[in-house]
Order: C-alpha cells, then sequence, then structure tokens
C-alpha cells in the first residue's frame, strides 16, 4: 500500500473545526500494536457533530474522524490477533484524540479490537456499528435490571435513528413488545417492518414533563435526552430501568426524582466508548446471536468517503434513517 491514503481530517481554523477529504501519511498514524486494513466504517451522530465542527467532538488536530471501523488485521506485535483476523473497533476516543475510522488503514492497540464473531463480517460489522453495540449495551442494562418481556411493553426513543432502529429490532425478536417513538411519522412503516408494535409522535415526550405521569412501559432505551428523558421517566412503571445512551435534544434532565422515590425506578448510564474489554466481547456475541441480520439489512444504506460531509449536516438534523456503511475505499 502507498504510504498516503484518502481520509476524512479534522482540521481546525479560526473558523472552527471541520472535516474534509484529504490524504495522510502512512507513517503519521498513532502508535499501536496492530495495523488493520480498514474496509468498512460508519456514521454515527458523534462522527456528524466531529465532522461539522458542531460540538468539540476532536480534541486534537488535525485528526482522522471516524468513531468505529471494521477490516482485517495486516500486522500485530500482540499475540490475540495474526494477519487476516476480522476485527472491530468502537470507540476508545478514536475521532476524538486517535485517528480513527474513515481511512483504509489504522494503528490501534491491540485491547481495543474484538474479534468478529461468526456470522459478523467486517461490512455487517459498521451495519451494526456503534450505533447498534451500543443498542446491544442497553438492552443488557435492561436484562440486568430484571426486564424481562413478561414486565411489559419498552420504549425506544429517536427510534428512526441508527441506535433506534437495531433497539427495536433486537427488543422485538428477544419478544419484547416495542414501541417506538419517533418525529418522522412518514417511518411507521419502517417500524413497524423492525418489530415495533406502536409508534409515537416525539411530541408526546418532548415537552414539559410532569413530576410523575400514568405508567405506560416497563423500560426504555433513550438515545435522545433532555425533556424527552423526562418524560420518558415519569411514565415508567413501578421498578422498570431506563437505559440513557444519547443526547440528541440536548444534554441538560428537567425532571424530577419522583420517579427513582416513588415508583422505584432505575436510570441506567450506557457507555460505549470506555465500555470494558469482557463487556464488549459479550455485547458482540449478543448481536452475533440476538439480532436479526436480515432485519439489520433492511436499515442500512451505503456511501463513501466523499459522502461524508454532506451525511454529517444530514444526521444533526434527524435525516439519516437507520445505518450507514461507509465504503472507505470510495
Amino acid at each position: 500500500m502507498a504510504d498516503s491514503f484518502r481520509c476524512i481530517l479534522v482540521t481546525k481554523s479560526e473558523g472552527g473545526a471541520t472535516g474534509a477529504v484529504s490524504t495522510f501519511a502512512e507513517s503519521d498514524l498513532m502508535d499501536g500494536e496492530v495495523v488493520v486494513d480498514v474496509s468498512h466504517s460508519t456514521l454515527n451522530y458523534k462522527d456528524g457533530l466531529a465532522i461539522t465542527g458542531a460540538s468539540p467532538v476532536v480534541r486534537k488536530f488535525p485528526l482522522i474522524a471516524g468513531i468505529d471501523f471494521a477490516g482485517r488485521v495486516r500486522a500485530s506485535s500482540d499475540a490475540r490477533f495474526k494477519p487476516g483476523d476480522a476485527v472491530v473497533c468502537n470507540g476508545w476516543g478514536m475521532g476524538e484524540t486517535h485517528h480513527g475510522g474513515f481511512a483504509p488503514v489504522a494503528r490501534v492497540k491491540a485491547d481495543w479490537l474484538v474479534p468478529l464473531p461468526a456470522p459478523i463480517t467486517p461490512e455487517t460489522a459498521m451495519a451494526i456499528g456503534t450505533a447498534g453495540y451500543t443498542s446491544m449495551l442497553a438492552v443488557m442494562a435492561l436484562e440486568a435490571h430484571g426486564l424481562t418481556p413478561a414486565r411489559g411493553p419498552v420504549l425506544v426513543t429517536g427510534a428512526a435513528g441508527g441506535v433506534g432502529s437495531v433497539a427495536v429490532a433486537l427488543l422485538a425478536r428477544l419478544g419484547y413488545k416495542v414501541i417506538a417513538s419517533t418525529g418522522r411519522r412518514e417511518e411507521e412503516a419502517y417500524l413497524r417492518s423492525l418489530g415495533a408494535s406502536e409508534v409515537l409522535d416525539r411530541a408526546e415526550l418532548s415537552g414539559d414533563a410532569r413530576p410523575l405521569a400514568k405508567e405506560r412501559w416497563a423500560g426504555a432505551v433513550d438515545s435522545v435526552g433532555s425533556k424527552t428523558l423526562a418524560n420518558v421517566l415519569a411514565s415508567t412503571s413501578y421498578g422498570g430501568t431506563v437505559a440513557a445512551c444519547g443526547l440528541a435534544q440536548g444534554m441538560d434532565l428537567p425532571g424530577s426524582v419522583a420517579p427513582f422515590i416513588l415508583r422505584g425506578v432505575t436510570l441506567a448510564g450506557i457507555d460505549s466508548v470506555m465500555c470494558p474489554r469482557p463487556r464488549r466481547l459479550e455485547a458482540w456475541s449478543r448481536l452475533a446471536r440476538d439480532l436479526d441480520l436480515q432485519t439489520l439489512a433492511s436499515t442500512v444504506s451505503h456511501a463513501g468517503l466523499a459522502d461524508l460531509p454532506a451525511l454529517a449536516g444530514r444526521i444533526l438534523k434527524g435525516q439519516v434513517r437507520g445505518r450507514v456503511v461507509i465504503d472507505v475505499a470510495k
């Protein structure tokens, strides 16, 4: 491979940080025990923030964007990996402080990599991506707090997005009645095809929250935050659990302690970036077992590196449905 390659490089000027297609020297990649030939990446909400400069996600400049990637090992000084191994990498500061996945090659620490379990290929891994892996962590958190299908329905907010789409598909396949909340009512047929039994307009949840409201669901996966999360908590049944993993509406939580002290509700925080490796291995093993890959395929669109600057703006506006797989060679 030639020393230089195309990538999405985020640079900073007086006008702020922005990402664009550029060239980068492989010799300038950061240290790591494993070199991976990246075949696919994907677009996440955080990538949209990084490329547009809408939020200070990137903290070193210049930096290759992309918080995840999948591909095959080219070289490794760590005995756990050998050339040809299929691997996935999510988080660990990639696309923030370490060169990320929007490039055809990456050099990373061996501890950051997860071997891909069959039947997941690198392309399928990026159809899942950090969004889908985060969804699995959220489902695991709900289960850890005792949620079962018999307890009642589960709400998924931001349901037409990346995290939401995979969460709906996972929960439906695991036997839960899924209520999907979205601001895009035109996506109702899509959400029902993933397994949603009911679709709510996000306006029902995005206004000012009451301390307590009618009990409507036993658990929830929330990728929205702010007033939506406060309303979700207010309508969670006694002893229920809400897994919070996003901030599309905002970072604030203008709610009440009432759901916690009067209904025993649990708010479980989901971090996918620094999640310990054993839990990552469990999450990817569960995805291989519990996610219907045919259903997943219906959520996927495809793009190349050159498409990312435009897609970054669209994902921040809520205009990207499901998952976008990036072929880094294009």
